[in-house]
Parts: structure tokens; C-alpha cells; sequence
């Protein structure tokens, strides 16, 4: 609770929950659910809020005053610990795919930049894991880019651009990936994610009806299925499956702009050099030599 109860002060020492996000770097949807994560440990309200502004209550008050000595007194254990203290932890989301590859050569050249450096990688959906950095649970994710604008004090930085293809099993003797598609069993990309959406919409304006038998939110766990024989699929080429993964086939479809963006999502606040902006320029760079 050290985190929220920093938030606590700041908040009392800004005087908003928007200046206080922006002293810590926080989004000011991240600070109401640090002080939320709060309020429930206490079991009270801490603010009294009107539509326009939030104001310590009388337990408000008492516990900032708790909060200063139990901050103070962690701060002194910190500092008379004896050892180095650690590297701030970098908490990072990202989806499944963009983990064996891009995101651990940019974690290796964020440790040649930043020596010491420590990061935590946390696995979701691109969903899942905006939510998570909007709460402040997370310093950057690296996602698929969401189709809607971002809250502005979110920044997106785009990686790659992955086109989709028909994944087919390799005894597949299909040439035509619309005959496939009439034709195969279909294996569907979970419509509840950003990348599922896209596949979703590509079939509503095309006016295809597949014949689905399975529904995956995975890349990999969608291309094994095919490998499986258990249907076809629409999934984009990742730089992982273009090295051949998975013994399947894959046919390009002529539907220019049917692909899904990678990139990273981190707030816009904060130093250049911090671990976090080290480590999206740093994404950048490998995403640069996988394009």
C-alpha cells in the first residue's frame, strides 16, 4: 500500500487527482484506482466528491497524517537498508505474440542501455492490458492498436504492420482462399479481442458465412489448431510463424489494409530516460529489423 499512499499525499499536496497523476506519472484514472484500492483496505471514504472536485473528508485528513509517518518511516528503512537499492521494477503487458521475439531483444537492449534494469512481463489481451495501464498497474504494454481513439495522456508508438493471410492445413490441396474458406471448417480468432474484430469485420463486408468450429484468443494456439486439421483460419503474419513454426500453408488474400498495427502504449509523462521510454525506443529499433 506504500504506492497508494504516496498517491494520498500527492493528491493532497497537488490538490487534484490530475496533478497528482502528473507529478507520478500516473493517469488520472490510474490515481482514482489507486485511492479506490484504498479506501476499500481502510473500509471508509477518504473524499468527499462533488461532480467538479474531491476534497479530504475528516478520515481523510487523519489517515494523510498515518500516511506521512508510514511513508517517512519506509523511505528511513530504504535508506539505512545497507544495500544498493534496487532498480525500479519496469512492468511491462504484452500480447502472447510479440513476446518471443520483439519484446525479449528489446528487453536485452534495454539492459545494455540501462544496465540493472528490471522488468516484469505481465501476458493479456490488448484489451486486458489497456486497462491494466490505465490503472496504473503497468508502465507500457505492447499491444494491438485499438479501435478507438486513446485517452490523451496515452501515447501510442506503432511497431508493425502484420497483413492477415489464410492459414490452411499443409495436406490442404486448396488454391483459392475464398473455395477455403466455403469449403473448411473455420477456426475463428476470438471476436472479444482487437485482432478477432478485425477478422469479424473483414467477413461481415466481404459477406462470408463460415462454418465455425472453434474459437481461439491465441495466434499460436489458432495455427496449431489448423496444423491440427481441425479448420482453417484468418490470422496475421507474425514474424514468428513467417519462419514456419507451425506445418501449415498459408494464401494471401487481395484485401489491401487488412492487417493488424503492434505497438506500444505508455503514458506521455515522465522523463526521456526513464526505463519505460528506454525500453519503447528500444522496441522500435528491433521492430525496425523484423519489418
Amino acid at each position: 500500500m506504500i504506492r497508494e499512499l504516496r498517491t494520498l499525499i500527492a493528491i493532497a499536496e497537488t490538490g487534484t487527482f490530475a496533478a497528482a497523476g502528473a507529478r507520478l506519472g500516473l493517469t488520472q484514472s490510474a490515481v482514482s484506482a489507486q485511492i479506490q484500492r484504498l479506501e476499500g483496505a481502510l473500509g471508509m471514504p477518504l473524499f468527499e466528491r462533488t461532480r467538479r472536485a474531491a476534497s479530504l473528508n475528516e478520515a481523510g485528513q487523519q489517515a494523510l497524517g498515518v500516511a506521512h509517518e508510514i511513508v517517512a518511516l519506509f523511505d528511513s528503512l530504504v535508506s539505512h537498508g545497507g544495500a544498493p537499492t534496487a532498480a525500479p521494477l519496469l512492468r511491462v503487458g504484452a500480447i502472447a505474440s510479440a513476446q518471443p521475439v520483439l519484446l525479449t531483444r528489446a528487453l536485452a537492449l534495454l539492459r545494455e542501455r540501462m544496465p540493472g534494469a528490471r522488468a516484469r512481463v505481465a501476458p493479456g489481451v490488448s484489451l486486458g492490458l489497456l486497462g491494466e495501464l490505465s490503472a496504473g498497474d503497468l508502465d507500457l504494454a505492447v499491444m494491438i492498436r485499438p479501435p478507438f481513439a486513446l485517452p490523451p495522456e496515452l501515447a501510442w508508438r506503432p511497431l508493425l504492420t502484420e497483413p492477415f493471410v489464410l492459414a490452411l492445413p499443409a495436406r490442404s490441396r486448396h488454391t483459392d482462399w475464398r473455395e477455403a474458406l466455403r469449403d473448411e471448417a473455420f477456426v475463428r480468432y476470438d471476436r472479444a479481442s482487437f485482432g478477432g474484430r478485425l477478422v469479424d469485420q473483414f467477413l461481415r463486408r466481404r459477406r462470408i458465412s463460415v462454418n465455425e468450429s472453434l474459437e481461439l484468443d491465441e495466434i499460436d494456439a489458432i495455427v496449431g489448431a489448423v496444423e491440427a486439421g481441425i479448420g482453417v483460419a484468418l490470422v496475421p503474419l507474425t514474424h514468428t510463424h513467417r519462419r514456419g513454426r507451425f506445418d501449415v500453408r498459408t494464401l494471401p488474400l487481395d484485401a489491401p489494409g487488412f492487417a493488424r498495427e503492434i505497438g506500444v502504449v505508455s503514458l506521455r509523462e515522465g522523463e526521456r530516460e526513464s526505463p519505460a521510454r528506454v525500453l519503447a525506443d528500444a522496441l522500435e529499433d528491433v521492430a525496425r529489423t523484423l519489418g
